[in-house]
């Protein structure tokens, strides 16, 4: 099978079950068309036995070399990701949740675009419940600079588990920062104001797993102000107008203290076909 020049990174912590983890690598590894030339695994603090015992399994039994990051307290997800690129060996890196199923052509899609000169390519996915092959809905990004840029003022572009991106395009720009659950939305809108070439693939080249408690955790006060600091920092910097910016604060402010029901059902009837990538 061949590979290519890039790192999958993939952070790991005690809350993922360890079966997920064993189907989230294998196909991001041995199923895919197109393989990472390493896997760099990330384990974020101390983790349950079988959890352990599974990551070391992977380690042995993989069909590509595996860098297993063991972190002895739970830094969190940016400090995470931020120890696996220093522990990557290649300058491209894919970016992988513990829950989540790639589908297999997803690398290879990607790095035909990331060969051709982009700093960041990411792709649409299927939100799964239970799943992979059942999904609920899709989530499609926004495809060219000028629409991914526009839908960045107003809600994340890239669906943030699909990122496949160039080290050296993210040391420009500080790599991740601690930012509530928004890491990956603030991470996006620093490389496109500093110029990056960004693209995304519409099709969905991910199967996202979400639970029932999904929509609880996109809402509530901590979310909202987590929401309101990073339109203030969109506006500090100029990414966002002053109109654009009290838009935001008034509707998306709103959202995240709606009931989780009512998130559900407004996203999976508007939001996921009218905004599509808002992955916050």
């Amino acid at each position: 099978m061949p590979t290519a020049d890039f790192s999958l990174l993939l952070p790991v912590y005690a809350g993922d079950d360890a079966a997920f983890v064993r189907a989230a690598f294998e196909s991001s590894v041995d199923a895919q068309t197109l393989r990472p030339a390493e896997a760099v695994i990330v384990q974020d603090g101390p983790v349950p036995a079988a959890l352990a015992a599974e990551l070391d399994r992977l380690v042995a039994e993989s069909p590509v070399p595996v860098r297993l990051v063991r972190l002895a307290e739970n830094l969190g997800l940016a400090e995470a990701l931020n120890r696996g690129l220093d522990a990557a060996r290649h300058p491209v890196v894919a970016r992988m949740d513990a829950d989540d199923v790639s589908v297999p052509e997803r690398f290879a899609r990607q790095w035909e675009l990331i060969d051709a000169g982009f700093d960041l390519v990411g792709t649409g996915m299927a939100e799964f419940e239970s799943d992979p092959d059942r999904p609920v809905s899709v989530r499609t990004p926004p495809v060219g600079a000028e629409r991914i840029r526009a839908h960045a003022r107003t809600h994340n572009p890239f669906n943030h588990p699909t990122m496949m991106y160039r080290v050296a395009a993210l040391d420009r720009v500080g790599r991740y920062e601690p930012f509530g659950k928004m890491e990956d939305y603030w991470l996006g809108v620093r490389l496109i104001d500093a110029g990056a070439r960004v693209e995304n693939i519409a099709e969905p080249l991910l199967r996202y797993r979400v639970g029932a408690g999904a929509f609880a955790r996109r809402g509530g006060w901590g979310e909202a102000r987590t929401e309101w600091r990073l339109q203030r920092e969109l506006l500090r910097m100029g990414f966002v107008s002053a109109p654009q910016y009290a838009r935001n604060v008034v509707m998306k402010g709103v959202y995240r203290l709606l009931p989780a029901g009512v998130k559900r059902r407004l996203f999976r009837g508007l939001i996921s076909r009218g905004l599509p990538g808002d992955r916050a």
